[in-house]
């Protein structure tokens, strides 16, 4: 058995614990670069935002309406997604984490402890309200996560169940009505043209999908499909992963706050980048056998001279080595920079990544300890005293290039000087 917790419009009411002068009053939360909205409140999304929308299309409208606009402020969301995360594991020691303000749980065997998983799934709700000021809605009493997913977003759009939709508390014939209500392209996993496609054989809600055979929709969509279907007629096909699986590559991007011409101002920017990929790369206990880093120009702008390159550098052994990765990307950097550009954005990848404890050692090369427990050092460092305490010199210190978070809140729960002022 199943329980999916989901916090409401997370970015925008974590904003709104630490200023409630924001509840009920329209707010976003932008981007990198105060680019596009990543968050609405509802009143934002009554008003017809759609995610992803960019903010300058939006300022007529934020004039109209006293739409309130806020950078993201990264460092506070996920302080806040862990402390939801800890309460959870309250309830339940089997829980996966999906996203930054989402997760399952399994419930199986705890039913004792409440009368109904209903009334645990408002014992959730109540203790994450109180102890972090979070709303959240609880799908539970689900079979399948594919369930779960359904009964979340039941919780979330039906007033009547008041945040918490337990599928066991319904008939069979109440499930059906409520699942007849809920367009095909809500079930999980099922993108627009799977939709097209189930549409023109006439399946056009949950409901329908639920009932269809799973053998026919394998023949038409494949394996996948097929789970689906089983999930929704409560056959638990996905496990839940207790462990989320290491990253096959990691990426870090991001695209600057003002046009970079210079060379020194890339190399810094894509250090700094490669310094945040190297740490996720240890935290994850793996190491690359190869960097990719590319650039390029704001495509947008089609008045200005445009150019993109990017290039992949093979390591002769794999590291996890900040000082390395940084090498050998910038060694990447250095053959596909021309001078002349606006450049927009730059980003780097590890490629190849392997388990740190089956590492191959060149013929004759002996492991130096020492780079571990310098990378070590200097990780435990950056955690205890903030990022970018110790740093390599390439990285630079202005850092002009930054992308501009104009409109961030405090970051309230992880930086002593930042703290929320208490006023009697």
């Amino acid at each position: 058995m199943f329980a999916l917790v989901d916090c409401n419009n997370f970015y925008v009411s974590c904003e709104r614990v630490f200023n409630p002068k924001l509840e009920g009053k329209p707010v976003v939360v932008l981007s990198n670069n105060d680019g596009c909205c990543v968050a609405r409140s509802n009143e934002v999304k009554a008003l017809g935002v759609q995610m992803g929308a960019p903010w300058f299309q939006l300022k007529d409208l934020a004039r109209q309406h006293g739409i309130i606009a806020l950078s993201s402020n990264y460092c506070l969301y996920g302080d806040m997604s862990n402390r939801v995360m800890t309460i959870l594991r309250d309830f339940s020691p089997n829980i996966e984490v999906y996203s930054i303000d989402e997760s399952f749980l399994q419930i199986d065997g705890l039913i004792g402890v409440w009368k109904s998983y209903g009334e645990m799934g408002q014992a959730i709700r109540q203790k994450i309200r109180i102890w972090t000021g979070l709303p959240v809605c609880v799908g539970t009493g689900a079979g399948s996560k594919t369930l779960a997913k359904l009964a979340n977003h039941l919780a979330k759009k039906r007033p009547e169940f008041d945040g918490v939709c337990d599928l066991t508390s319904l008939t069979e014939m109440q499930q059906a009505e409520y699942f007849a209500s809920l367009d095909i392209g809500e079930v999980w996993g099922v993108g627009r043209q799977i939709s097209a496609r189930l549409r023109s054989m006439g399946i056009e809600n949950v409901q329908q999908l639920r009932q269809a055979c799973p053998k026919q929709i394998r023949l038409h969509f494949g394996v996948v499909m097929e789970r689906t279907v089983n999930e929704l007629q409560g056959m638990s096909c996905l496990e839940l992963d207790e462990v989320a699986p290491a990253n096959q590559q990691i990426i870090a991007s991001r695209s600057f706050g003002a046009p970079v011409v210079t060379y020194d101002e890339l190399r810094e920017s894509v250090t700094s980048y490669m310094l945040r990929a190297a740490e996720k790369l240890r935290r994850q206990h793996s190491m690359c056998s190869a960097v990719h880093v590319f650039i390029h120009t704001n495509r947008f702008r089609e008045q200005d001279a445009q150019y993109s390159n990017g290039v992949t550098v093979p390591l002769t052994e794999a590291s996890s080595d900040s000082r390395r990765l940084v090498a050998a990307v910038l060694h990447g950097l250095k053959s596909i920079y021309r001078p002349g550009y606006l450049y927009k954005k730059a980003g780097v990848m590890l490629l190849d990544l392997t388990p740190a404890a089956v590492r191959q050692q060149l013929l004759f090369r002996e492991e130096n300890p020492r780079s571990d427990k310098l990378m070590q050092t200097m990780d435990l460092l950056n955690r205890e005293y903030g990022r970018n305490t110790v740093s390599l010199g390439s990285a630079g210190i202005q850092q002009r290039w930054a992308a501009r978070f104009e409109s961030r809140t405090p970051r309230y729960t992880t930086h002593w000087d930042e703290l929320p002022h208490a006023r009697s």
